[in-house]
């Protein structure tokens, strides 16, 4: 992995290939590598985000949201008896993927309860506008953040496949 030179927030990842015990022809060098703006770009420019959390049982829950990203970080939020948050009570394990299926961006991390309890009014006011600008209403708390640990993402796989990887 390469320190990327690009930041987003306050993170910075680390860049470079996926790692398969088959080779997909992902290439070894960093050599044509995405940049994280194209994480970012993506992340802040889609509409819809499909969000997977996991069961009590340990199976998958798939759903598609609305979200925002501010700093690095993409805020989503759903009501208190959905299965997702009631999933993400148990388990804060997250794993979120933009709309396309051809510039992927995939996000894994956890999910951090947001609202006036646990952030900052500015915080809150920020993603409020954020949210309402983009989707032209309200969104409320809590939100959700995913901080993410590892990012995936493509625009000609196999040539461009990126990892990143978030220090703790």
């Amino acid at each position: 992995m390469t320190p990327n030179d690009e930041r987003d927030g306050e993170r910075d990842p680390n860049r470079g290939r996926p790692q398969t015990e088959a080779s997909y022809g992902i290439p070894d060098s960093a050599d044509g590598a995405l940049p994280w703006a194209f994480v970012a770009e993506r992340m802040r420019d889609a509409r819809n985000y499909w969000v997977t959390t996991i069961r009590p049982d340990g199976s998958p829950h798939v759903r598609p949201t609305w979200g925002v990203w501010v700093d690095g970080t993409f805020h989503c939020g759903g009501g208190e008896g959905t299965r997702w948050v009631r999933n993400l009570a148990r388990n804060p394990e997250i794993v979120v993927h933009g709309e396309s299926a051809t510039e992927v961006v995939i996000l894994e991390g956890q999910a951090e309860r947001i609202n006036h309890e646990t952030a900052s009014s500015e915080l809150i006011d920020e993603l409020d506008a954020a949210y309402e600008t983009k989707y032209d209403t309200p969104h409320g708390t809590p939100f959700f953040a995913v901080r993410p640990t590892v990012v995936f993402a493509w625009s000609d796989f196999p040539t461009d496949a990126t990892r990143w990887e978030f220090d703790e």
